[in-house]
Parts: structure tokens; C-alpha cells; sequence
């Protein structure tokens, strides 16, 4: 049995009891397309809908989610424009094509049979319910598992309300819980004691395990005592609140007053954080001095060791996590200290800062650790630029946060979130407060305009990955002319890069060589130098390369490789790989074509980068062919195409980008004949992504025969006289200067 697919976290501790609930559940995902979780904040509904979906993997329940079991945590999400990337992401759907994120959606989820978890809609829940309605109605083979503390009330809906856990499941657990906090002679789960804790916490698991937490002090009478107490004291006191609710409340609140001053003030200071955090980012948003530096990590440990504060594992090292009820508890503390908002500005600052070393740092052999931060300090990124954007006069750092961010947004696949950012931070309701400064106050990336003129050109970037040619220039335009008349050298120079680029992917090689050597040569006058310039040199290479010059194109390339290997940068480096493959394939050494796709999808496949990788794959599929295995370059160009669905237009819409891809297409049908050739392509049409990459790196098949080589050098195409003219929209928007001297100078 093929593993089920997915991204359900591994269980951190045993799960106890609810096996008639576990039971009722499963019998109604066999019987429902939406089902509803719900409950009071701490019963377990996520512990028990995470164990229900994890019990699919089963033989008879593998056929009805052959594409997998997918978790979306919803519960840090606030703004609902962000509610289809959060399940973009949770899917792991990478799509460069600038389509709307519910429309990668449909098409993801269209031909696919899977269940999506969605856990913590509650603050979102009108918003959630239309986005359930629609991918429901669009993909018959989606099943919904909504987990929250109230049903969508959607047609079809089937709800299941999660009741607190009977007494002998919930001694059982604490018993369990016990044993992790105090290993030693276990609880009897029958004893009266622990059988009356269990009744008085009315069984509800959160409030069990932070009980349990306590037996390292105190003993289960103890505990029963002091708990018992403090529940008269104050479970009459919230009128209108569930009893459950006052509960919990109390039963967290009880936890609350047993930990120490500095503990509790660390609770209520980590409730800023919206999703993982690392242990600098609590040294700097939390110290202070009523809790020194050299103190949280000590107070952090008893927060973890009371199960306040959960420790976990990820691929940027060892994060930290607070439950969302736990969380929330801390923030009405927060609040009441009247420190909620130094609290956020502190977090923003520390992620504003994380953000800049991190784009120093993506310069360097570090690449795949940045990626790696970057993802797990989303949920935070979010938060602090969102802060940002909400507070009047602030916008410029929101600006300088999402144009800092081009590395992630264009680097690891995020462009449909990243613009919506962008487009968020420079939106004229958001920026019309913001202070301008005159020119000559700017230099060297600082201040206001800036920050303004980064977001600008970053936007423009992400425009013309997504194919949006139109918005890529009104943005690339707004942003040289406003460095122009700023004196900002570095963001005109920019500016014209990313006009070169547009060109080369447009198809406009004599006018892309002349906006690239003008940017980089403004670039060296700056001494800047970064992934950009790398990039920057090997679109120029390409230019060459397209326009027949082969050995000017090697020779930049090979420049962008040495310093890579110097630097240890590998995203920049795996663009130069392909251009220098694409000359290796011209002049017929196709074992050294071979070797060096084989590398630059490596490095596109682990960046998540499918603008590289899908011209890789496609560049692979001509080497295969002349290699002598005319149906594996088929299958190849199937993947390739499914690929440029989630990328934009295939091939950019460019001739001399395509000209590839219709020599080996020709030359694939003339030894397959047109049925056989459509066959396989079909075949590689309905690969996933990962098993493409796999099927590149494998190699060529055993039993391909190599043909003669013809001598001398597979000449390139010549750029035709229409791919030249590129439409005057894409080119100069209303008003701009019209003389290509003029924006490609300095």
C-alpha cells in the first residue's frame, strides 16, 4: 500500500479514549461530503479530527483519498482576502500564473480525491462558509472536515458536536498525562480523587492536561483543593457564558494564578506571536525589565513543562507554539496591562528586522534555511505587516516589509501572496497619509520613499513572472520615474532590470541587452551586488544566447557560476545552469547539457521555483530526444505542460522561448508517429509535480540510442520581426518617456 499523501502533523503524545466519537466520526466521512466538528475551545476537536483523518490511511479508505488528507490552520488567519492563499498553502500548490488563488484552487482540487481539514474558521466563519460552498461545488471530489466552535450552516452540512470526554476517558488521560509530567508510579485512573478532578474540569482535555502539568509540585488532592476553591469563586461570575466555557476559563485562569509573576507576564507577552516562534524572537518581543534577558529562556521552560507553551519540531529548527485558547487567554491579560500594542509594535520590529537579515542572508550558502525561517515565520510576517497597513503613518514599513520579502515572493513560490501584499501595501488608501520627502533626502535604501520605490519595483518583478505585462510596467515605470526625480540611483537601476527582463521574456532581445547592460552597469557604479545582479547577468546571457551569441553568453555565465561557488548562492546559480545548457545543447554535447538541467532542477525543485523549473524540464525534454528517446521527451512535455498552467502563458507566449519545445515536439512525432507522441504526452500530463522532478533525475532510460550528430552548431532560431514589435501597452504606458536611451541611462 502506496503511502496516502498529505501534510498532517506526527501525533506528540498518545491520544486516550473518545474511541465511540472517533468511531461516529469515521462512519459519517463515509457517508458526507461536508461535516462539521464542533465544540467548546479546549475539548480536543483538532487532537480528534487530526486522529479521524490520520485513521484514512487505512487499506478500504486509501481509494477514497488517493490524493490525500490535507490540514488547513485557519486560526491565525484575520483578513479573509488571505483565507485562498492560507489553503493554497496548506495544499502545497505552487502557481506563478497571477491567477486569483480561488481559481488555482478549483483547478487544483477539480480532478482530485481528498479530504481537506479546515480547523479554526470561527473568526472567519461567513467568508469560510462561501469558500467551502464554492470549491464543494466545483470539485466533486473534495470531502470538507470543518473543525471550529460552530457549524458553516451550509446546505449538506452534517454537524457533530464534540462533547467534553466521559469520566473514564478522562481520568484515563490525565492518568496518561501524569506520566509525562511525573514518571513513577502511575495514577490510579480509578481513584476517587482523581476520579473528582476529572469531574470538576468537566472533562475537557485542555483544562486535564494543564491539571496534569501541575503534578510536578502539587499532588492530585492538592490540585483538587485549590482548583475546587477557586471554582466557586468564580464560576457564577460571567452571565450569558456556557458553563463549559466558565470551565475552561476558570480551569486555564486557575493555571494562570499558579504560575509565577514572570511566568504569567511571559504568557501574556507571547500571546503577539500569531503563529511558531523561535526563542530570539521571544528574547527580543518579550524581555524587558521585569523579565531580563538572561531569565526567558528559563521562564519559557516552565511554560512548556505546565503545557501553556507547546515545543515542536520544523524544518527551520525548534519552534514554539501556544494553543489558540491559551493564546487568547494571554492577550485579554495583555490587554489588561494595557501593553498590547508596544507588545505588537516590538513583534513587528523583530520580524522587520528578521526579514532584512534574511534577505542579506539569501546571498550566501544559507538559501535553503532562509526559505525554510521564511515559511515557518509566515503566520508572523503576516501579523506585523498587517500591523503596518492598519496604523496610520505606517505604510512605509509595510512597504519596506513586502519589497524586502522579493526573495521569498519570487524565490520560493510565492508570488499570488506576495502581490497581494505588495498591491495592499501601495494602495493609495493605505499610502495617501504617508510624509514625502523631497529629492536628494533618500540614499542607499532608506526612508519613506524608499521603501515606496522597493515595493514598486518588487511588484513589477512578481507582475512579470505572473505574466501581467500590463501592471508590470504602469509599476516598473512609476517606480523609474519616481527614482528619477528622488535621485535614487539604485531603484532606477532596478526599475530598468526588470524592464530588461519583461523584453527577454516578451521576446524583445535587442531591446532586453540594452536594459540589461544598462542595470548592470549601474549596478557596479553602486558596488551592488546580490542575487538580483546575478540574475540580472544571466537574463543578459540568455539575450546572447537567443541572438546566436553563444560565446559571450558562456563566458557571462560562467562568471555568475564562480561567484555562486564563492558565495555559496544557489538560486541565481541554477538560472545561469540553464543558460549555459542551453549553449552546451546548440553545440551537440548533450551529456553536458544533461548534467547541468539535472542540477538546475535540483536547485528549482528544493526553492519551489517553477519558473526555472518548467523551462529546465522543457530544455531536458529537447536533450532527451536527441539522446535517442523520443517517448520520454514526450512524457517530459506533458509534465512541462501541466507545470505552465500553475506558471502563466507556456513559454511566455514567445517564440523564441518555444522554439524548443516545437523542435522537439516535431521531432518526438516524426519517430512516434502523432498517436503514439500524443500518448505519452498524455502520460506526462497527468504526472504530479514531484514524480516529474523524479522522472528528470533518473536519467536517461536504459536502452535509448544515441544518433549521429550532425557537425558543427544547432544554430538558434532568429527572433522573428513580430516577436521584436512588443505591444505598445507592455512597452510605455500613458505619458512615459518613449526613448529607450532614456530609460535605460544610469
Amino acid at each position: 500500500m502506496r503511502p496516502v499523501p498529505g501534510n498532517l502533523p506526527a501525533e506528540l503524545n498518545r491520544f486516550v479514549g473518545r474511541a465511540d466519537e472517533l468511531a461516529e466520526l469515521t462512519r459519517l466521512l463515509g457517508e458526507v461530503r461536508l461535516l462539521t466538528l464542533v465544540g467548546v475551545g479546549g475539548v480536543g476537536k483538532t487532537r480528534l479530527a487530526v486522529r479521524a483523518a490520520l485513521s484514512v490511511r487505512s487499506a478500504d479508505l486509501e481509494k477514497r483519498y488517493c490524493d490525500g488528507v490535507w490540514l488547513a490552520e485557519l486560526a491565525a488567519i484575520r483578513d479573509p482576502g488571505l483565507l485562498d492563499h492560507a489553503l493554497v498553502d496548506a495544499l502545497r500548490v505552487t502557481d506563478h500564473s497571477g491567477r486569483p488563488a480561488r481559481e488555482v484552487l478549483r483547478a487544483h482540487l477539480a480532478g482530485r480525491d481528498l479530504l481537506l481539514v479546515l480547523d479554526g474558521f470561527e473568526q472567519l466563519v461567513d467568508p469560510c462558509a462561501e469558500l467551502v460552498r464554492d470549491l464543494l461545488r466545483h470539485c466533486p471530489g473534495l470531502q470538507v472536515l470543518a473543525v471550529g466552535r460552530r457549524p458553516l450552516r451550509l446546505e449538506g452540512e452534517r454537524t457533530l458536536p464534540l462533547a467534553p470526554m466521559s469520566d473514564t476517558d478522562a481520568a484515563r488521560l490525565f492518568a496518561d498525562r501524569a506520566l509525562d509530567v511525573a514518571p513513577g508510579p502511575a495514577l490510579d485512573e480509578h481513584d476517587d480523587a482523581v476520579r473528582e478532578l476529572c469531574r470538576r474540569l468537566d472533562g475537557i482535555p485542555l483544562a486535564l492536561e494543564l491539571a496534569a502539568a501541575r503534578l510536578r509540585a502539587l499532588s492530585v488532592d492538592q490540585i483538587l483543593r485549590r482548583i475546587d476553591d477557586r471554582f466557586h469563586l468564580l464560576t457564577g461570575g460571567s452571565r450569558g457564558e456556557l458553563p463549559r466555557h466558565r470551565t475552561l476559563r476558570t480551569a486555564i485562569g486557575w493555571s494562570h494564578e499558579l504560575c509565577a509573576p514572570a511566568e504569567r507576564l511571559l504568557w501574556a507577552r507571547l500571546s503577539v506571536f500569531a503563529g511558531p516562534f523561535d526563542l530570539e524572537a521571544v528574547e527580543y518581543v518579550c524581555a524587558g525589565p521585569e523579565l531580563p534577558d538572561e531569565s526567558v529562556l528559563d521562564v519559557l521552560g516552565e511554560l512548556i513543562a505546565q503545557s501553556v507553551v507547546v515545543r515542536e519540531d520544523s524544518p527551520a529548527g525548534p519552534r514554539y507554539r501556544m494553543l489558540d485558547t491559551v493564546r487568547a487567554y494571554g492577550a485579554e491579560w495583555l490587554d489588561a496591562l494595557a501593553d498590547t500594542d508596544r507588545m505588537r509594535r516590538r513583534h513587528r520590529d523583530w520580524y522587520m528586522g528578521l526579514v532584512t537579515w534574511c534577505e542579506v542572508d539569501w546571498f550566501s550558502p544559507r538559501q535553503v534555511e532562509i526559505a525554510a525561517c521564511a515559511d515557518s515565520a509566515l503566520p508572523n510576517l503576516r501579523a506585523a505587516i498587517e500591523l503596518c497597513l492598519e496604523t496610520a503613518g505606517e505604510a512605509h514599513l509595510g512597504q519596506h516589509l513586502t519589497g524586502t520579502l522579493w526573495f521569498y515572493w519570487a524565490g520560493c513560490g510565492r508570488l499570488t501572496e506576495g502581490r497581494h501584499w505588495l498591491e495592499r501595501s501601495l494602495a493609495p488608501e493605505v499610502s495617501r497619509d504617508e510624509p514625502r520627502e523631497e529629492p536628494g533626502q533618500w540614499h542607499d535604501g532608506e526612508g519613506h520613499e524608499g521603501a515606496r520605490l522597493k515595493a514598486l519595483w518588487v511588484l513589477g518583478y512578481v507582475a512579470i513572472l505572473q505574466g501581467d505585462n500590463t501592471a508590470a510596467v504602469r509599476a516598473l515605470y512609476e517606480c523609474r520615474g519616481e527614482a528619477a526625480r528622488t535621485g535614487n540611483a539604485l531603484a532606477r537601476a532596478y526599475a530598468v532590470h526588470r524592464l530588461g527582463c519583461l523584453a527577454l521574456l516578451t521576446g524583445d532581445m535587442p531591446r532586453a541587452e540594452r536594459l540589461l547592460r544598462a542595470a548592470l552597469g549601474a549596478y557596479r557604479e553602486l558596488g551592488e551586488i546580490n542575487s538580483n545582479v546575478l540574475m540580472g547577468q544571466a537574463e543578459l546571457a540568455l539575450s546572447l544566447a537567443f541572438q546566436g551569441d553563444l560565446d559571450a553568453a558562456v563566458a557571462l555565465c560562467a562568471d555568475v557560476r564562480e561567484i555562486c561557488e564563492e558565495s555559496g548562492e544557489r538560486w541565481a546559480r541554477s538560472y545561469a545552469l540553464y543558460v549555459h545548457a542551453y549553449a552546451a545543447w546548440t553545440r551537440g554535447r548533450l551529456g553536458e547539457a544533461r548534467a547541468l538541467l539535472t542540477e538546475a532542477v535540483t536547485i528549482h525543485h528544493t526553492f519551489n521555483d517553477l519558473v526555472g523549473l518548467v523551462l529546465a524540464m522543457e530544455l531536458m525534454a529537447l536533450v532527451t530526444a536527441d539522446e535517442g528517446d523520443p517517448a520520454e521527451a514526450a512524457v517530459l512535455q506533458g509534465a512541462a505542460e501541466r507545470l505552465w498552467r500553475s506558471v502563466g502563458a507556456p513559454l511566455f507566449g514567445s517564440p523564441t522561448f518555444g522554439a524548443p519545445h516545437e523542435q522537439c515536439e516535431r521531432r518526438a512525432t516524426e519517430l512516434l508517429g502523432a498517436e503514439r507522441y500524443g500518448a505519452r504526452v498524455a502520460e506526462g500530463r497527468a504526472l504530479p509535480p514531484a514524480s516529474a522532478v523524479e522522472r528528470v533525475l533518473a536519467g536517461p532510460r536504459a536502452g535509448s540510442v544515441p544518433p549521429r550528430q550532425p557537425s558543427g552548431e544547432r544554430r538558434p532560431p532568429p527572433a522573428r520581426e513580430a516577436e521584436r514589435r512588443t505591444d505598445r501597452e507592455t512597452r510605455e504606458p500613458a505619458g512615459s518617456p518613449g526613448q529607450i536611451g532614456g530609460e535605460a541611462a544610469g
